[in-house]
């Protein structure tokens, strides 16, 4: 016989059922939560000021003379990197069974000659007060005479955007003189604002990249290109191109030892270019204005560039420092979360007067030392992550992101397709804390939509950057990752310091920019708060954590320019599995 159950009372068990079971998964996810603070409150709290200080000091001493690639300084950071490592017990990261990798390159001391003439005038100039030039060829020497200038408006070639500043004009043999960042096009609909479906709208692509623009120069042929600086795009001043290219450049050796890159890649400040474009005839604002648009034809100039560039040369092994902690997940311990820091700086100029050391406290001693704070947080954890993390510090960021590059384009220690995050640090907070944490790169993938739920748990909330317009996504060593399609996050402090005046944050770091930044001042100060780093480093753990612990990837989101190349990696590696 069968036995009838009341309608209610079926409803009524199935809601008990499902009470019991929601109680049940309410419980478990309780257990877990519970677990997993246990599991960080030691990793979290092992993280502090001082510690983050003591290493920022000594990375950025006198003693370590700058960090230079290729220098002593090099020599003492590795060997501070390696040691420090080891002691948090963590392994070679490299499967060698060390904790380096080599990168090898090769030293330039440009020692440049430049002449313009205009209309059969010699504009005279100065190095590196009026200009900068080197080459990236692994040659002694670089002669080039009498080459045809040519203005290109941005030297931009985007045929997504219908873009294209040569009109297929031949530059073979000539001089290129471009403008910095992307075409800033205007809004047909909107006089005054920004074309949001070009070139990003406000924010910089990789178009507007001096990177790309030697590199678009080279593709087609041109003997030289010379970028013309404007503070106010650029995002920094003319004093950070000259310390940076009038002495000892590093670059990575290539097969074809770099005969691919155009003879000559050159700087020339604003007022100068100024100067040659009225000395030609023609009106430098009037021609910017031109280049913001499609029909923008390059003009000839009336002027011829010569160059010769003695290059003083040497070879460079240099070396990316990698530990390693393996994950606890059998299934999971061959894919990767990586943090990322630079370790190098710009070494010291004898030629200074008075102080010649460029310490780098700030860029990018605090973010090397905010690895090392990050290793020992997670060897802190009794339960080890599922996926296996990273802490790898790359050299030569300052000359071209070269140590990243090396890494990501070629020489991957761990496959790139098993390689789920990248999480990057360059130029820690030292203003104390803050109730907001800046996206660079906002709207790129899902890594900073968990950046923004733990950030809750600080009681602050993600904003965007203020000028994505100055590309600083593209400035730093999650970038090369990017490239090849790793999912990467670069975040850093906020603007909206907690007990302080609206504008503190501001004036902190104009001042930095302005006195500090690329420059021997760049030391560490008294006045310097890291409550603030050291929240942010406290959110960059439970972020890596949580992405080494969760089955679920992060992803590109929909119409990031990184997508496409991360579907292809991974649709290659399943396809040879």
């Amino acid at each position: 016989m069968k036995r009838h159950i009341p309608i209610l009372g079926l409803l009524g068990l199935l809601a008990l059922g499902c009470s019991e079971s929601s109680r049940q998964v309410s419980e478990a996810e309780q257990e877990a939560a519970t677990a997993d603070s246990t599991n960080l409150q030691p990793a979290l709290q092992s993280i502090t000021a001082e510690s983050l200080l003591a290493h920022t000091t000594t990375l950025s001493s006198d003693a370590f003379e700058g960090r230079a690639p290729g220098s002593v300084g090099e020599d003492s950071t590795v060997a501070y990197l390696t040691r420090h490592f080891k002691q948090l017990g963590l392994q070679p990261g490299n499967p060698d069974g060390t904790y380096v990798q080599n990168v090898p390159m090769f030293g330039y001391t440009p020692s440049p000659k430049a002449t313009i003439t205009a209309n059969g005038k010699n504009i005279p100039l100065s190095f590196p007060n009026d200009y900068v030039a080197l080459t990236r060829r692994y040659v002694e020497s670089v002669d080039l005479n009498n080459s045809d200038m040519v203005f290109v408006g941005y030297g931009v070639v985007a045929p997504e955007y219908g873009w294209d500043d040569y009109k297929g004009l031949d530059v073979k043999g000539k001089t290129i003189v471009m403008l910095v960042n992307d075409p800033p096009v205007e809004d047909p609909q909107n006089p005054g604002q920004l074309d949001s479906t070009m070139f990003g709208g406000k924010a910089m692509t990789y178009y507007g990249r001096w990177t790309y623009k030697y590199e678009i120069a080279a593709e087609k042929g041109a003997a030289a290109a010379i970028i013309i600086h404007e503070t106010g795009p650029a995002g920094y001043p003319y004093e950070v191109i000259s310390g940076s290219h009038s002495r000892e450049g590093v670059e990575i050796v290539t097969p074809d030892k770099n005969m691919n890159r155009a003879e000559v890649e050159a700087w020339i400040t604003e007022p100068k270019a100024r100067e040659l474009f009225t000395a030609l005839g023609n009106d430098f604002d009037k021609l910017k204005e031109a280049a913001k648009k499609k029909d923008f034809k390059p003009v000839p100039l009336k002027a011829t560039a010569s160059f010769n560039i003695k290059n003083k040369l040497r070879e460079v092994q240099s070396q990316n420092v990698i530990a390693k902690l393996e994950g606890s997940d059998p299934k999971l311990k061959d894919e990767y979360v990586i943090y990322t820091a630079h370790w190098d700086h710009l070494g010291k100029d004898p030629n200074l007067q008075g102080d010649q050391i460029y310490n780098g406290a700030q860029d990018n001693a605090t973010g090397t030392a905010a690895l090392l704070e990050l290793a020992k947080a997670f060897s802190k954890m009794e339960t080890k992550p599922k996926r296996s993390i990273l802490f790898l510090a790359v050299t030569a960021e300052e000359k071209g992101l070269l140590g990243s590059k090396y890494y990501a384009s070629s020489n991957p220690l761990y496959p790139l397709a098993k390689t789920v995050a990248v999480i990057n640090m360059d130029v820690l907070n030292a203003y104390g804390p803050t109730e907001d944490v800046v996206v660079v790169g906002f709207g790129n993938s899902t890594l900073e939509d968990v950046l923004a739920e733990e950030a809750k748990s600080q009681n602050r909330r993600i904003v965007p950057e203020a000028t994505p317009e100055v590309g600083s996504f593209y400035r730093s060593d999650h970038f090369e990752f990017a490239k090849q399609g790793v999912p990467a996050l670069y975040a850093s402090s906020g603007v909206i310091a907690r007990n302080q005046p609206a504008d503190y944050v501001k004036k902190w770091k104009e001042n930095y920019t302005t006195n500090d930044y690329h420059k021997p001042s760049d030391e560490v100060r008294d006045d310097w708060n890291l409550e603030g780093a050291v929240e942010d480093l406290q959110l960059f753990l439970r972020v890596g954590y949580r992405v080494a612990n969760t089955e679920a990837s992060p992803e590109w989101k929909e119409g990031t320019e990184f997508k496409a190349k991360r579907e292809e990696t991974l649709s290659r590696a399943a396809a040879s599995n």
